[in-house]
């Protein structure tokens, strides 16, 4: 039976792998033993991985060991959806970063534009959000033709986002003989279509699919509720013996009412969500990883990134609109071979809705097993197909 890779094998320098030593890292994740060596050797890379699945370290290694503290700064670029990625991010590289003498930089928007330029442009490595980049850039406070390492994290979020005429303009300023690496939680569809037209003869990996929740890992439940009794049934799930909850809304509002209505009852808690300032946002990140609150209410776009290892609940209080909303969401629990719960509140007028959500994910049992029903597929006709015959009949779809 071969041996099982090790950072060293897998091309990582022995100062490197002190580092990570350091930290307590000492085996590679998947995604990293499949994408690391060619990342390494300078090819193109195109890497389908979830948040959680150690995306993170499989560029930022081979871009520590590529880059020479004497090139251009920055000369490797990291383009992020949100502050809070951008954080974690950089913070990944800065341990491992110092080992070779590399600066880290770091670039988002909430906060003072004249700290962030001066670090970024001093930076071997910039970490950063495509609209305080493009600020930067267009002040001509930093420049990108040093950068001839190009990573794009969380493609699918950046589409999601709306970022994607920021991240093209941003692209055009960067030199065409670079390497370039995405990963994304899927590259169907306009992911696909924007990662082919980025990279050259790219190398394809992939780590498990983020549609795959371990069983053994998370338990799953979906719970009926009334506009009356909502707030009382979150209350008395979060008097459980649990670790951290998560609690997702849908709204910016609807988390500031939440938080206020929990902390009225009792319950330590806080709120994150895209109005906040970053320096709100980042206290409010701080007390919930230390334990001092116990519960997080946040919108999707505030919690995407998050990369927590301690959350052994994550409630939807509101149902996320789609499966892969679902799986992000609940995929927050359960890491690291920790047990985790992922619970789902769910209002009359949502059974039918999420009883398709939970039937795509396997979960139709646990649905039923709260008295709500599955509801049945529904099909949806969509544009005729044409062909020399003249125009063919509706195509039908299944849509759940």
């Amino acid at each position: 039976m071969p041996d099982e890779p090790t950072f060293a094998s897998l091309g990582a320098s022995d100062v490197v792998v002190r580092a990570l030593e350091e930290r307590g890292i000492t085996s590679p994740f998947p995604i990293q033993r499949n994408a690391m060596p060619d990342a390494i050797e300078g090819s193109d890379v195109l890497a389908k991985s979830p948040t959680g699945s150690g995306k993170t370290l499989a560029f930022a290694i081979p871009i520590v060991e590529s880059l020479d503290p004497s090139e251009p700064r920055p000369s490797a670029l990291v383009l992020v959806p949100t502050r809070e990625l951008a954080a974690q991010v950089a913070e990944e590289f800065e341990a491992i970063a110092h080992a070779r003498g590399l600066k880290v930089g770091v670039a988002y928007g909430g906060v003072a534009i004249a700290p962030q330029a001066k670090h970024a442009g001093d930076s071997h490595i910039l970490v950063a959000t495509p609209g305080r980049l493009t600020d930067l850039v267009e002040r001509r406070l930093v420049s990108l033709k040093g950068v001839r390492i190009f990573i794009l994290d969380e493609a699918d979020r950046m589409l999601d986002m709306g970022f994607k005429p920021q991240v093209d303009r941003i692209v055009r300023k960067l030199t065409k003989d670079r390497q370039t690496m995405f990963f994304s939680a899927t590259l169907d569809g306009e992911v696909g279509v924007m990662a082919s037209s980025y990279t050259r003869n790219p190398c394809r990996h992939s780590a498990e699919p983020i549609e795959q929740i371990d069983e053994s890992e998370v338990e799953h439940r979906f719970v009926p509720v009334t506009p009356e009794n909502k707030v009382e049934t979150l209350m008395n799930l979060l008097e459980a013996d649990r670790g951290l909850a998560l609690v997702f809304v849908r709204t910016k509002r609807g988390a500031e009412r939440l938080e206020t209505r929990l902390r009225r009852n009792g319950v330590k808690a806080v709120s994150m969500h895209g109005d906040k300032t970053q320096g709100a946002r980042e206290q409010a990140l701080k007390q919930f990883e230390s334990g001092k609150v116990s519960t997080l209410v946040a919108t999707d776009v505030a919690a995407r990134g998050l990369d927590l290892s301690h959350v052994t609940h994550v409630i939807n209080y509101d149902p996320p609109e789609q499966g892969k909303d679902y799986v992000h969401r609940v995929g927050r629990t359960g890491r690291a071979g920790r047990s985790g719960m992922g619970i789902t509140l769910v209002l009359p007028e949502q059974q039918s809705d999420m009883s398709r959500v939970a039937a795509v994910l396997g979960h139709a049992d646990e649905f039923t097993r709260e008295g709500m029903t599955v509801a049945p597929a529904r099909l949806v006709y969509t544009s005729r197909r044409r062909s020399s015959r003249g125009w063919g009949p509706p195509r039908v779809r299944r849509k759940v």
